[in-house]
């Protein structure tokens, strides 16, 4: 039976799709040195401490889940995002960030080790990544003390912006491209330090003015008032417009221009991000929005995150399956209607149409529905991916003594290197 969401947002896999996961072929190039040499040993023995019989895609989803209680632990203690709340909970922001990477990196390893490696587990990994970098900008904002205030908003956008152009960037190269310097890598360890500092200097660090830390030592073209997260924001935007941007852009072009496809037409598909960011931008500015002043950008924040996890597994889901660029997803529509609602008094110089009571009330409906589509739609794709595949999602055949084959190769592989 066709839901009203499916006939209106037509994001179902369809047989064509599932046929082409026949020519899936995981492709990913990793230049960062400390990936490479560092970090790598660190992830194969990591992936030694797993046992055999748990399945690449629980391994991703418990990862996630350490990001999940840094969140529902920041909405508990941290509700107001400036604190400063229990010590313990802001050392335990990077022990779970880099828990999350560890098990993210590990995931793949374990599939690679138990053969069961499928066009599913770059799906559910990326669309767990999706999640953790809109729902992890807020464990950010905590740490950071910044409230419920445009540098949280302008944080957010930040983080999820650049994971967008990645994917694009992806879905028109078929490679997975982490440079010298990358987001997964080098950010992630930059981010476990930036936690770790708020730990020891306290998050109200973040927001004093830099000439009341420093004094005379901070240069003159820094504005007055800024404080230590203005910097790092700005860090951020200059980083994602000056080097990421234009780098994706670029290797889309070079990708368009071999298959002799026009890349101004291309640049259409950004339109959902734009969307995206705009309706957020708009939503929030407005004199006619309460959500910061009321303290409920936690709210905005978790139901555009899932929406953003909703628009970028998309495009995953589109390269995995060889089919057409999504275009859209109707999980915008709400987003675009509490932009239009909030600006309107101010474009036409009406009364005021969203009360405090009734944006809030529609922020809730907002998640709700936000929530119910996109679990209602990433069920069914994983259920048809496990029919056409064969597989379970969850689970993978298990034998007992091919574990205790592969623990007696791991010690001796370790003897073996400890002799050498």
């Amino acid at each position: 039976m066709v839901t009203m969401v499916g006939f209106l947002d037509s994001d179902y896999v369809g047989e064509a799709g599932l046929s082409n996961l026949k020519l899936y072929k995981y492709s990913a190039i990793d230049k960062s040195p400390i990936a490479n040499y560092v970090l790598k040993p660190y992830w194969n023995w990591a992936v030694t401490l797993f046992p055999l019989w748990m399945a690449p895609n629980l391994i991703t989803l418990c990862g996630l889940g350490f990001v999940l209680l840094n969140v529902l632990s920041v909405i508990i203690w941290i509700p107001d995002l400036v604190g400063p709340g229990p010590l313990w909970l802001y050392w335990s922001f990077p022990i779970g960030l880099w828990l999350y990477s560890t098990f993210d990196n590990v995931d793949g390893k374990q599939a690679r080790r138990t053969g069961s490696s499928s066009p599913l587990g770059e799906l559910f990994d990326h669309g767990c990544d999706a999640l953790n970098c809109s729902f992890g900008s807020l464990v950010f904002s905590a740490a950071f003390g910044m409230g419920h205030s445009y540098r949280s908003a302008t944080f957010f956008l930040f983080t999820v912006i650049p994971f967008f152009f990645s994917t694009w960037e992806e879905y028109h190269t078929g490679v997975l491209y982490l440079g010298y310097i990358n987001g997964p890598t080098e950010g992630l360890i930059l981010g476990c330090f930036l936690l770790i500092l708020s730990a020891i200097a306290g998050p109200e660090w973040w927001t004093q003015d830099l000439r009341d830390l420093f004094k005379n030592s901070v240069p003159s073209f820094i504005p007055n008032g800024w404080a230590s997260v203005d910097v790092l924001i700005f860090l951020m935007a200059f980083s994602v417009c000056t080097l990421h941007i234009p780098a994706s852009m670029y290797n889309v072009y070079e990708a368009c221009k071999r298959r002799e496809i026009s890349f101004l037409s291309t640049l259409s598909q950004l339109f959902s991000l734009a969307i995206y960011t705009l309706c957020a931008y708009f939503w929030l500015v407005s004199p006619y929005s309460y959500i910061l002043e009321d303290q409920h950008f936690i709210l905005f924040e978790l139901t555009l995150g899932i929406v953003f996890g909703r628009v970028a597994t998309k495009i995953i889901l589109a390269h995995v399956t060889k089919m057409r660029f999504p275009m859209y997803t109707v999980l915008l529509i709400p987003l675009f209607g509490g932009a239009v609602l909030t600006n309107i008094p101010v474009l036409f110089n009406t009364g005021e149409i969203l009360s405090r009571k009734a944006e809030y009330i529609y922020l809730c409906a907002y998640l709700i529905f936000a929530t119910v589509a996109y679990f209602h739609w990433a069920i069914l794709v994983i259920n048809r991916f496990c029919m056409h595949l064969k597989i379970r999602c969850f689970s993978i055949p298990y034998n007992k003594q091919d574990e205790e084959d592969e623990i007696e190769e791991e010690r001796e592989e370790i003897l073996s290197s400890q002799n050498d």
